[in-house]
């Protein structure tokens, strides 16, 4: 029986996530990211990987990628939370996700992403709505710079507010 089933997303409105299909402990393997391994050549000279659209890459090391924008990825389904209870592993050219929490039945699995903080993390409104969301599709150490930046947006506002 497989661990996961495709519905309408909770998280992304206009699309679909995976749904647990029973109780799973954490540490448990869920399912394959499976794609074409390309080389960072072809990473970098492809028009595919622009910030226009969805980019569904992963870094193998430091000579391929994993491209994994194919339909019959099944795993590309996962959306981001910044409250996330799956994460991705690997070993070798091989990625997978997994359990970093207990999950039950019927709760979307989610992962974080991974994006790092830059001069484009507007470009990637994060629609979570969890406590700790920052608003953007961050890795949860990058989560930091965006509420620093908003506390202080916010304190400036009630100084000069208050004048």
């Amino acid at each position: 029986m497989k661990l996961y089933k495709i519905k309408r997303s909770g998280i992304d409105n206009k699309g679909r996530g995976l749904y647990a299909t029973r109780d799973i402990k954490e540490g448990t393997r869920i399912i394959d990211y499976v794609g074409k391994l390309i080389t960072k050549k072809q990473t970098q000279d492809s028009d595919k990987y622009d910030n226009n659209k969805p980019i569904y890459l992963f870094t193998i090391n430091k000579r391929y990628d994993l491209d994994g924008d194919f339909p019959w990825n099944t795993a590309g389904l996962i959306n981001h939370s910044c409250d996330n209870n799956c994460d991705y592993d690997g070993k070798g050219l091989k990625i997978w996700v997994k359990a970093i929490k207990d999950i039950k039945k019927g709760e979307e699995f989610t992962c974080d992403y991974g994006f790092g903080y830059d001069e484009n993390y507007k470009q990637f409104p994060c629609k979570c709505k969890s406590k700790n969301c920052c608003g953007y599709i961050l890795r949860a150490e990058s989560r930091w710079r965006i509420n620093k930046k908003f506390a202080m947006s916010n304190k400036n506002k009630l100084i000069k507010n208050s004048k």
